[in-house]
Formats: C-alpha cells, sequence, structure tokens
C-alpha cells in the first residue's frame, strides 16, 4: 500500500473514533458525510416547542452555530414543502419561533435568498419562492431534496446529470496527461481496494469523491469544473445505490481502474466508455432510477 492510501485509511478511522493522529486530518480535511437533521412537526403553530430550540439540534449543521442551523432548518422545511410557495416568513415571528436573534434571522434569509429559495421585496416582505426559481445546483438543495420527499425524483436527476457530465469530463481528461494527476487518480484507487477489503465504507466513498471530483478538475473546461461540486453532493447524498459508485464491490474498482488505464494511454474514448460503464444503472432499481436517454 501506498504512504498515501495509508495516511488515508488511517485518517478516516481516527475522524470516526474521535482521535486525530498528528497532521493527519489537517493533511486531508475531507468533511464527514451529511447526516439530515430531521424536522418532526415543521408547522409554526403547535407541536412539540423543543422543535424549535435551533440550538438544541445539531445533527446536519455541520458545526455552522446558530446562523448555519436556522438555514438548515428554514431550508429543509421549504423544500420539503412544509412551507409552500408564497408563504410569507415574518422575521420577528421565526425569531420567537427558534429563540434566536433578529441578526441571525436576517443573515439566514439572506443566505437563502441567494439560494433562490425566498424573495425578500419592500411593502411585501420575505416569502418562499416556486420551485422554478430555486437554484437547484446548489449543494445544500441538492441534499434537502435528497432526505426529503422528493429524493427519488433527485436521485434520478442527480444520475441523469453525472451521465451527461463525466464522460464526457472523462474524454476530455485523457488529453492532459500530467503525471501528478495520474499518480493521484491511481492512489484513490488502490485507497478504494484496500477499504472494500477491510469493509471500510467511509474510506471507499472519499476516495471516490476525490476520484471523480478531480477527473472533472483536470478536463481542461473551467464550466466542467464550476459543477465538480455538484458531482460530489451526488455521491454524498445519493441516498441508496443508484449507479456503479455507489455500491463499494470489486466490480466498480476495476472500472475506476479502467478509467486510470485509459487516460494514461490517451485514449479519450476508452476513457469515456469506461465512465458511462461505471455510471450504469442496476437493473433491479432501473424502476427507481431509469437508465440515461440516449439521444
Amino acid at each position: 500500500m501506498s504512504t498515501l492510501a495509508h495516511t488515508m485509511m488511517t485518517a478516516a478511522r481516527s475522524t470516526d473514533s474521535g482521535l486525530a493522529g498528528p497532521g493527519e486530518l489537517d493533511r486531508y480535511p475531507y468533511a464527514e458525510a451529511p447526516v439530515p437533521d430531521r424536522v418532526g412537526s415543521p408547522a409554526w403553530e403547535g407541536g412539540d416547542t423543543e422543535l424549535g430550540r435551533v440550538g438544541r439540534r445539531t445533527a446536519g449543521n455541520r458545526g455552522r452555530g446558530l446562523h448555519g442551523q436556522l438555514v438548515q432548518q428554514l431550508g429543509q422545511m421549504i423544500v420539503s414543502g412544509d412551507l409552500g410557495a408564497d408563504r410569507p416568513l415574518v422575521p420577528e415571528e421565526i425569531g420567537q419561533r427558534f429563540e434566536v436573534s433578529r441578526t441571525v434571522v436576517r443573515e439566514s434569509l439572506r443566505v437563502l435568498e441567494a439560494k433562490g429559495l425566498v424573495s425578500a421585496r419592500p411593502n411585501v416582505g420575505t416569502r418562499v419562492r416556486p420551485v422554478s426559481d430555486w437554484n437547484l445546483l446548489d449543494p445544500d438543495i441538492i441534499e434537502w431534496r435528497a432526505f426529503g420527499p422528493q429524493r427519488d425524483d433527485q436521485r434520478r436527476e442527480l444520475s441523469e446529470l453525472r451521465w451527461t457530465i463525466e464522460p464526457l469530463a472523462a474524454r476530455l481528461a485523457a488529453g492532459h496527461g500530467r503525471e501528478d494527476v495520474q499518480q493521484r487518480l491511481c492512489d484513490m484507487v488502490e485507497i478504494m481496494g484496500h477499504a472494500l477489503a477491510q469493509g471500510d465504507a467511509l474510506t471507499f466513498s472519499r476516495a471516490d469523491t476525490e476520484f471523480h471530483g478531480l477527473l472533472i478538475q483536470v478536463a481542461g473546461n473551467r464550466m466542467l469544473e464550476h459543477l465538480s461540486g455538484i458531482v460530489s453532493a451526488a455521491l454524498q447524498v445519493s441516498g441508496g445505490p443508484v449507479t456503479g459508485c455507489d455500491r463499494p464491490n470489486e466490480t466498480s474498482v476495476g472500472q475506476h481502474g479502467r478509467i486510470v488505464d485509459a487516460l494514461a494511454a490517451a485514449d479519450g474514448a476508452a476513457a469515456e466508455a469506461a465512465m458511462r460503464q461505471l455510471l450504469t444503472v442496476h437493473p433491479e432499481i432501473e424502476r427507481v432510477v431509469p437508465a440515461p436517454r440516449e439521444h
């Protein structure tokens, strides 16, 4: 096993146990896989008052403080439909309900406005916007949809989007034969293989995410590069087996290896074909996530 592979696997295990080796987590600053903060009774009226205490709800908020937690709460409520389109959001009411300051409410609504979830207009106030106005490529919205009522649609849409993005990225990356990138991709495949042998799904997922993100970044297309975050979000919130990447097994590792081999040979067509094979939907779940349509 390479030094890099050993370090990444050690860092992942240290993160799970809460014990970090010297410099390991700083060197590989992976974020923890998102755990959704499920809101039991999101309606303003009635219900358990404890549900509104943002400070007591930590799961899924990734340590972002009261501001981040309120964004998470309100975002999930909007995306799930609990706060429907054109619903007025009164800052004073939100502050009282969630027991946060006016400043926290104001900053949180600004974040949601930037994501297209709400709009604020003079003499009208802040209101929830329809789905057609949302920034559906925003990683937070992807996460909220993936763990909400729209999860099946989100999984299908992410799968189809990846089918569009990644084969092209693989073809383009074959023309950029940087030795350091080739080595890094090889390391990720090695890490996935060792993680599979040890039953370490977390390390496998991290290496898989880095593999696909790196491949897009070296494709030489800056517009594609901006979409690497979407692929990362898709891998983290797929919510079940959607593509070959979501099933850690020897076949998946082998397919990643074939992509690396094609890149090393500067064979764009082979790299694209190998990526399409990797992203092929499994027949048993085709009903939930249909195979991408060929045109």
